[in-house]
Protein backbone atom coordinates (compact mmCIF):
# COMPACT_ATOMS: atom_id res chain seq x y z
CA UNK A 1 0.00 0.00 0.00
CA UNK A 2 1.27 3.45 -0.85
CA UNK A 3 1.85 5.85 2.04
CA UNK A 4 -0.53 8.77 2.46
CA UNK A 5 0.62 12.22 1.40
CA UNK A 6 1.16 13.20 5.03
CA UNK A 7 3.22 10.11 5.78
CA UNK A 8 5.31 10.07 2.59
CA UNK A 9 7.56 12.91 3.66
CA UNK A 10 8.00 11.37 7.14
CA UNK A 11 8.91 8.04 5.56
CA UNK A 12 11.42 9.54 3.15
CA UNK A 13 13.07 11.66 5.85
CA UNK A 14 13.17 8.84 8.38
CA UNK A 15 14.61 6.45 5.83
CA UNK A 16 17.60 8.77 5.58
CA UNK A 17 18.20 9.24 9.30
CA UNK A 18 19.85 5.85 9.67
CA UNK A 19 22.28 6.71 6.88
CA UNK A 20 23.17 10.21 8.09
CA UNK A 21 26.14 9.06 10.14
CA UNK A 22 27.49 7.17 7.15
CA UNK A 23 27.51 10.31 5.03
CA UNK A 24 30.05 11.88 7.38
CA UNK A 25 32.05 8.79 8.28
CA UNK A 26 35.75 9.84 8.58
CA UNK A 27 36.95 6.71 6.82
CA UNK A 28 35.37 7.89 3.59
CA UNK A 29 37.83 10.76 3.18
CA UNK A 30 40.79 10.00 5.40
CA UNK A 31 44.21 9.30 3.92
CA UNK A 32 45.37 5.75 4.44
CA UNK A 33 47.74 3.06 3.26
CA UNK A 34 46.93 0.84 0.32
CA UNK A 35 45.82 -1.91 2.66
CA UNK A 36 43.04 0.38 3.96
CA UNK A 37 41.22 2.02 1.03
CA UNK A 38 39.89 5.46 1.86
CA UNK A 39 36.74 5.18 -0.21
CA UNK A 40 34.39 2.44 -1.28
CA UNK A 41 32.40 4.15 -4.02
CA UNK A 42 30.95 1.13 -5.77
CA UNK A 43 28.90 -1.10 -3.49
CA UNK A 44 26.22 -3.25 -4.99
CA UNK A 45 23.05 -1.35 -5.80
CA UNK A 46 20.46 -1.73 -3.02
CA UNK A 47 17.46 -3.96 -3.74
CA UNK A 48 14.06 -2.37 -4.36
CA UNK A 49 11.89 -1.90 -1.30
CA UNK A 50 8.32 -3.07 -0.88
CA UNK A 51 7.12 0.47 -1.55
CA UNK A 52 7.63 0.84 -5.30
CA UNK A 53 6.21 4.35 -5.63
CA UNK A 54 8.47 6.40 -7.88
CA UNK A 55 10.12 9.32 -6.13
CA UNK A 56 9.39 12.75 -7.57
CA UNK A 57 12.37 14.76 -8.82
CA UNK A 58 12.40 18.52 -9.36
CA UNK A 59 15.17 19.83 -11.59
CA UNK A 60 16.72 23.05 -10.30
CA UNK A 61 18.34 24.70 -13.30
CA UNK A 62 17.10 24.09 -16.83
CA UNK A 63 20.35 24.54 -18.76
CA UNK A 64 22.09 22.33 -21.27
CA UNK A 65 22.88 19.36 -19.03
CA UNK A 66 19.38 19.25 -17.55
CA UNK A 67 17.80 19.54 -20.98
CA UNK A 68 20.12 17.28 -22.93
CA UNK A 69 20.92 14.55 -20.40
CA UNK A 70 19.06 14.50 -17.08
CA UNK A 71 15.49 15.11 -18.24
CA UNK A 72 15.69 12.48 -21.02
CA UNK A 73 17.33 10.04 -18.60
CA UNK A 74 14.45 10.46 -16.15
CA UNK A 75 12.19 9.02 -18.83
CA UNK A 76 14.16 5.77 -18.54
CA UNK A 77 14.29 5.41 -14.75
CA UNK A 78 12.38 2.82 -12.74
CA UNK A 79 12.44 4.36 -9.26
CA UNK A 80 12.11 8.11 -9.81
CA UNK A 81 10.51 10.47 -12.29
CA UNK A 82 10.49 14.11 -13.36
CA UNK A 83 7.72 15.92 -11.51
CA UNK A 84 8.96 19.45 -10.86
CA UNK A 85 10.87 22.37 -12.37
CA UNK A 86 12.74 25.21 -10.65
CA UNK A 87 14.26 27.96 -12.78
CA UNK A 88 15.45 31.51 -12.85
CA UNK A 89 14.06 31.86 -16.38
CA UNK A 90 10.26 31.42 -16.22
CA UNK A 91 10.04 31.76 -20.00
CA UNK A 92 11.57 28.26 -20.25
CA UNK A 93 8.71 26.63 -18.36
CA UNK A 94 6.05 26.32 -21.12
CA UNK A 95 8.37 24.33 -23.39
CA UNK A 96 9.39 22.02 -20.55
CA UNK A 97 5.83 21.56 -19.36
CA UNK A 98 4.60 20.73 -22.84
CA UNK A 99 7.37 18.20 -23.36
CA UNK A 100 7.23 16.45 -19.99
CA UNK A 101 3.71 17.13 -18.73
CA UNK A 102 4.80 18.93 -15.55
CA UNK A 103 1.83 20.43 -13.70
CA UNK A 104 1.66 24.17 -13.00
CA UNK A 105 1.65 23.56 -9.25
CA UNK A 106 5.01 21.79 -9.55
CA UNK A 107 6.80 24.72 -11.24
CA UNK A 108 8.79 27.26 -9.25
CA UNK A 109 11.13 30.19 -9.75
CA UNK A 110 14.31 30.62 -7.73
CA UNK A 111 12.82 33.41 -5.62
CA UNK A 112 9.94 31.23 -4.41
CA UNK A 113 11.46 27.77 -4.34
CA UNK A 114 10.86 27.60 -0.56
CA UNK A 115 7.17 27.00 -1.39
CA UNK A 116 8.17 23.52 -2.55
CA UNK A 117 8.34 22.48 1.11
CA UNK A 118 4.56 22.04 1.05
CA UNK A 119 4.54 19.97 -2.14
CA UNK A 120 4.37 16.27 -1.33
CA UNK A 121 4.72 15.34 -5.00
CA UNK A 122 8.39 16.39 -4.87
CA UNK A 123 10.80 14.22 -2.90
CA UNK A 124 14.15 15.28 -4.41
CA UNK A 125 15.65 18.49 -5.74
CA UNK A 126 18.46 17.96 -8.27
CA UNK A 127 20.77 21.01 -8.34
CA UNK A 128 22.10 21.49 -11.89
CA UNK A 129 23.42 25.07 -11.95
CA UNK A 130 26.86 26.73 -12.18
CA UNK A 131 29.25 25.40 -9.54
CA UNK A 132 29.47 28.67 -7.60
CA UNK A 133 25.71 28.52 -6.94
CA UNK A 134 25.58 24.93 -5.66
CA UNK A 135 26.08 25.79 -1.99
CA UNK A 136 23.18 28.25 -1.79
CA UNK A 137 20.72 26.18 -3.81
CA UNK A 138 21.57 22.90 -2.07
CA UNK A 139 21.19 24.44 1.38
CA UNK A 140 17.82 25.94 0.38
CA UNK A 141 16.70 22.59 -1.03
CA UNK A 142 17.58 20.85 2.22
CA UNK A 143 15.83 23.55 4.25
CA UNK A 144 12.69 22.79 2.24
CA UNK A 145 12.86 19.22 3.53
CA UNK A 146 13.77 17.66 0.19
CA UNK A 147 16.52 15.17 -0.51
CA UNK A 148 19.38 16.78 -2.44
CA UNK A 149 21.15 15.58 -5.53
CA UNK A 150 23.95 17.97 -6.45
CA UNK A 151 25.90 17.99 -9.68
CA UNK A 152 29.67 17.83 -9.59
CA UNK A 153 31.84 19.65 -8.71
CA UNK A 154 29.98 19.79 -5.41
CA UNK A 155 30.93 23.41 -4.62
CA UNK A 156 33.80 25.89 -4.88
CA UNK A 157 35.52 25.11 -1.56
CA UNK A 158 35.56 22.36 1.08
CA UNK A 159 33.91 24.79 3.51
CA UNK A 160 30.96 25.24 1.14
CA UNK A 161 30.73 21.45 0.74
CA UNK A 162 30.58 21.07 4.51
CA UNK A 163 27.77 23.63 4.70
CA UNK A 164 25.76 21.49 2.28
CA UNK A 165 26.50 18.34 4.27
CA UNK A 166 25.54 20.04 7.53
CA UNK A 167 22.29 21.40 6.07
CA UNK A 168 21.24 17.95 4.84
CA UNK A 169 22.19 16.33 8.13
CA UNK A 170 20.24 18.92 10.14
CA UNK A 171 17.13 18.37 8.04
CA UNK A 172 17.42 14.59 7.96
CA UNK A 173 17.56 14.42 4.16
CA UNK A 174 19.96 12.48 1.99
CA UNK A 175 22.69 14.04 -0.15
CA UNK A 176 24.20 12.45 -3.26
CA UNK A 177 26.69 13.93 -5.75
CA UNK A 178 26.22 13.40 -9.49
CA UNK A 179 29.27 11.24 -10.19
CA UNK A 180 27.64 9.26 -12.97
CA UNK A 181 30.74 7.16 -13.72
CA UNK A 182 30.54 5.46 -10.32
CA UNK A 183 27.23 3.93 -11.44
CA UNK A 184 28.50 2.84 -14.85
CA UNK A 185 28.93 -0.98 -14.90
CA UNK A 186 32.15 -1.11 -16.91
CA UNK A 187 33.79 1.46 -14.66
CA UNK A 188 32.66 -0.59 -11.70
CA UNK A 189 34.53 -3.55 -13.21
CA UNK A 190 37.69 -1.45 -13.18
CA UNK A 191 37.01 -0.49 -9.55
CA UNK A 192 36.64 -4.16 -8.66
CA UNK A 193 40.00 -4.98 -10.26
CA UNK A 194 41.59 -2.49 -7.87
CA UNK A 195 39.66 -3.69 -4.82
CA UNK A 196 40.64 -7.30 -5.58
CA UNK A 197 44.25 -6.30 -6.41
CA UNK A 198 43.86 -8.52 -9.48
CA UNK A 199 47.21 -7.38 -10.89
CA UNK A 200 49.01 -6.96 -7.60
CA UNK A 201 49.94 -3.82 -5.71
CA UNK A 202 49.45 -0.53 -7.53
CA UNK A 203 52.57 1.26 -8.76
CA UNK A 204 51.25 4.37 -10.58
CA UNK A 205 48.20 5.89 -12.22
CA UNK A 206 47.21 8.60 -14.66
CA UNK A 207 43.90 10.31 -15.37
CA UNK A 208 43.38 12.65 -18.34
CA UNK A 209 40.17 14.37 -19.43
CA UNK A 210 39.93 17.22 -21.92
CA UNK A 211 38.15 18.38 -25.04
CA UNK A 212 39.53 20.31 -27.98
CA UNK A 213 37.26 23.33 -27.96
CA UNK A 214 37.69 27.08 -28.06
CA UNK A 215 38.48 29.05 -24.90
CA UNK A 216 35.20 29.82 -23.10
CA UNK A 217 33.96 33.40 -23.61
CA UNK A 218 34.07 35.90 -20.77
CA UNK A 219 30.28 36.40 -20.76
CA UNK A 220 29.58 32.69 -20.19
CA UNK A 221 29.83 31.25 -16.66
CA UNK A 222 32.27 28.56 -17.79
CA UNK A 223 34.59 31.39 -18.79
CA UNK A 224 34.49 33.00 -15.34
CA UNK A 225 36.86 31.78 -12.66
CA UNK A 226 34.72 32.87 -9.71
CA UNK A 227 31.71 30.97 -11.10
CA UNK A 228 33.58 27.66 -11.25
CA UNK A 229 34.53 27.80 -14.91
CA UNK A 230 37.76 26.52 -16.41
CA UNK A 231 39.37 23.18 -17.08
CA UNK A 232 40.02 22.03 -13.51
CA UNK A 233 36.50 22.48 -12.14
CA UNK A 234 34.84 21.50 -15.42
CA UNK A 235 36.71 18.44 -16.73
CA UNK A 236 39.33 18.12 -14.00
CA UNK A 237 36.82 16.84 -11.48
CA UNK A 238 36.57 13.68 -13.61
CA UNK A 239 40.33 13.16 -13.34
CA UNK A 240 40.42 13.76 -9.58
CA UNK A 241 37.50 11.46 -8.89
CA UNK A 242 38.81 8.95 -11.45
CA UNK A 243 42.06 8.62 -9.54
CA UNK A 244 40.06 8.25 -6.33
CA UNK A 245 37.92 5.35 -7.55
CA UNK A 246 40.65 3.93 -9.78
CA UNK A 247 43.13 3.57 -6.93
CA UNK A 248 40.68 3.34 -4.01
CA UNK A 249 43.02 5.75 -2.20
CA UNK A 250 42.99 9.34 -1.02
CA UNK A 251 46.04 11.44 -2.02
CA UNK A 252 48.19 13.04 0.67
CA UNK A 253 49.69 15.91 -1.32
CA UNK A 254 49.93 17.73 -4.63
CA UNK A 255 53.61 17.45 -5.55
CA UNK A 256 53.45 19.97 -8.39
CA UNK A 257 50.88 21.63 -10.64
CA UNK A 258 50.79 24.03 -13.56
CA UNK A 259 47.95 26.01 -15.11
CA UNK A 260 47.68 27.81 -18.43
CA UNK A 261 45.28 30.67 -17.71
CA UNK A 262 43.47 33.17 -19.88
CA UNK A 263 45.21 36.53 -19.79
CA UNK A 264 42.31 38.63 -18.56
CA UNK A 265 40.63 39.50 -15.24
CA UNK A 266 38.74 36.53 -13.81
CA UNK A 267 40.21 34.39 -16.60
CA UNK A 268 39.93 30.62 -16.27
CA UNK A 269 42.51 27.90 -16.66
CA UNK A 270 42.54 26.37 -20.12
CA UNK A 271 44.81 23.44 -19.23
CA UNK A 272 45.92 22.14 -15.84
CA UNK A 273 48.44 19.40 -15.08
CA UNK A 274 49.24 17.98 -11.65
CA UNK A 275 51.02 15.21 -9.78
CA UNK A 276 49.55 13.60 -6.66
CA UNK A 277 51.42 11.64 -4.02
CA UNK A 278 49.75 9.00 -1.87
CA UNK A 279 50.65 8.11 1.73
CA UNK A 280 52.85 5.18 0.67
CA UNK A 281 54.75 7.27 -1.90
CA UNK A 282 52.96 6.23 -5.09
CA UNK A 283 52.55 9.02 -7.65
CA UNK A 284 49.66 9.69 -10.02
CA UNK A 285 49.47 12.13 -12.92
CA UNK A 286 46.45 14.20 -13.89
CA UNK A 287 45.77 16.46 -16.83
CA UNK A 288 42.67 18.34 -17.92
CA UNK A 289 41.87 20.87 -20.61
CA UNK A 290 39.16 22.72 -22.49
CA UNK A 291 41.39 23.19 -25.55
CA UNK A 292 43.19 19.82 -25.80
CA UNK A 293 41.55 16.42 -26.28
CA UNK A 294 42.35 13.35 -24.20
CA UNK A 295 40.28 10.91 -22.15
CA UNK A 296 41.73 8.00 -20.19
CA UNK A 297 42.17 6.45 -16.77
CA UNK A 298 45.15 4.09 -16.61
CA UNK A 299 46.24 2.06 -13.58
CA UNK A 300 49.65 0.34 -13.41
CA UNK A 301 50.23 -2.55 -11.02
CA UNK A 302 53.04 -4.98 -10.27
CA UNK A 303 51.69 -7.69 -12.58
CA UNK A 304 49.87 -5.74 -15.30
CA UNK A 305 47.67 -2.75 -16.04
CA UNK A 306 44.06 -1.85 -16.74
CA UNK A 307 42.35 1.22 -18.14
CA UNK A 308 39.26 2.96 -19.39
CA UNK A 309 39.84 4.78 -22.70
CA UNK A 310 37.73 6.82 -23.11
CA UNK A 311 36.91 7.11 -19.42
CA UNK A 312 33.85 9.39 -19.24
CA UNK A 313 31.88 10.27 -22.39
CA UNK A 314 28.08 10.07 -22.37
CA UNK A 315 28.19 7.75 -25.38
CA UNK A 316 29.98 5.06 -23.42
CA UNK A 317 33.34 4.10 -22.01
CA UNK A 318 35.70 1.39 -23.19
CA UNK A 319 38.07 -0.60 -21.02
CA UNK A 320 40.76 -3.21 -21.38
CA UNK A 321 43.50 -4.93 -19.42
CA UNK A 322 47.09 -5.96 -20.09
CA UNK A 323 46.04 -9.60 -20.46
CA UNK A 324 43.33 -8.93 -23.02
CA UNK A 325 40.16 -8.60 -20.97
CA UNK A 326 37.57 -6.19 -22.35
CA UNK A 327 35.49 -4.02 -20.01
CA UNK A 328 32.24 -3.36 -21.83
CA UNK A 329 30.06 -2.95 -23.78
CA UNK A 330 28.76 0.59 -23.07
CA UNK A 331 25.42 0.93 -21.30
CA UNK A 332 22.54 2.81 -22.97
CA UNK A 333 22.25 5.62 -20.41
CA UNK A 334 24.56 6.40 -17.49
CA UNK A 335 22.43 9.09 -15.83
CA UNK A 336 19.38 6.86 -15.52
CA UNK A 337 21.48 4.28 -13.64
CA UNK A 338 22.85 7.04 -11.41
CA UNK A 339 19.43 8.38 -10.49
CA UNK A 340 17.87 4.96 -9.93
CA UNK A 341 20.72 3.97 -7.61
CA UNK A 342 20.35 7.22 -5.68
CA UNK A 343 16.57 6.87 -5.48
CA UNK A 344 16.91 3.36 -4.05
CA UNK A 345 19.41 4.64 -1.48
CA UNK A 346 16.81 7.16 -0.32
CA UNK A 347 14.03 4.60 -0.24
CA UNK A 348 16.07 1.99 1.64
CA UNK A 349 17.90 4.37 3.97
CA UNK A 350 21.33 3.28 2.73
CA UNK A 351 24.40 5.32 1.91
CA UNK A 352 24.50 6.63 -1.67
CA UNK A 353 27.35 5.54 -3.89
CA UNK A 354 28.66 9.12 -4.06
CA UNK A 355 27.99 10.85 -0.72
CA UNK A 356 28.74 14.45 0.10
CA UNK A 357 31.93 13.45 1.91
CA UNK A 358 33.36 12.26 -1.42
CA UNK A 359 32.42 15.51 -3.16
CA UNK A 360 34.12 17.49 -0.40
CA UNK A 361 37.27 15.34 -0.56
CA UNK A 362 37.59 15.97 -4.31
CA UNK A 363 37.18 19.72 -3.86
CA UNK A 364 39.97 19.63 -1.27
CA UNK A 365 42.21 18.10 -3.95
CA UNK A 366 41.15 20.71 -6.53
CA UNK A 367 41.91 23.57 -4.13
CA UNK A 368 45.32 22.07 -3.35
CA UNK A 369 46.09 21.80 -7.09
CA UNK A 370 45.24 25.48 -7.53
CA UNK A 371 47.43 26.47 -4.56
CA UNK A 372 50.34 24.40 -5.85
CA UNK A 373 50.06 25.98 -9.31
CA UNK A 374 49.97 29.49 -7.81
CA UNK A 375 52.83 29.00 -5.35
CA UNK A 376 55.02 26.54 -7.24
CA UNK A 377 55.22 24.46 -4.05
CA UNK A 378 54.09 21.08 -2.82
CA UNK A 379 50.77 21.36 -0.99
CA UNK A 380 49.39 18.97 1.59
CA UNK A 381 45.75 17.99 0.99
CA UNK A 382 43.46 18.72 3.90
CA UNK A 383 41.57 15.71 5.18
Amino acid sequence: MLPTKASRRRFLRQSTTAATGLLLAPGLVACGARSAPATDPAPASPPPSADDRKLGVALLGLGGYAKGQIAPALQLTQHCELRGLITGSPDKLPEWQDRYGVADENCYTYDRMEDIADNDAIDIIYVITPTATHRDFAVRAAAAGKHVWCEKPMAMTPAQCQEIIDACTEQGVQLAIGYRMLHEPNTRQLIQLTKDRTYGALTSARSYAGYAGSPPPADYWRGQRDMGGGALYDMGVYTVNGLRYGTQLSPAAVVRATQQRQDRPNGVDLTTTYTLRYPDGMLAEGKTSVVEKYNELHIEAENGWYEMQPMQPYQGVKGKTSDGKVLGPPVPNQQSLQMDDDALAIRNGTQPIAPGSMGKADIAVIRAIIESAETGKEVQIAS
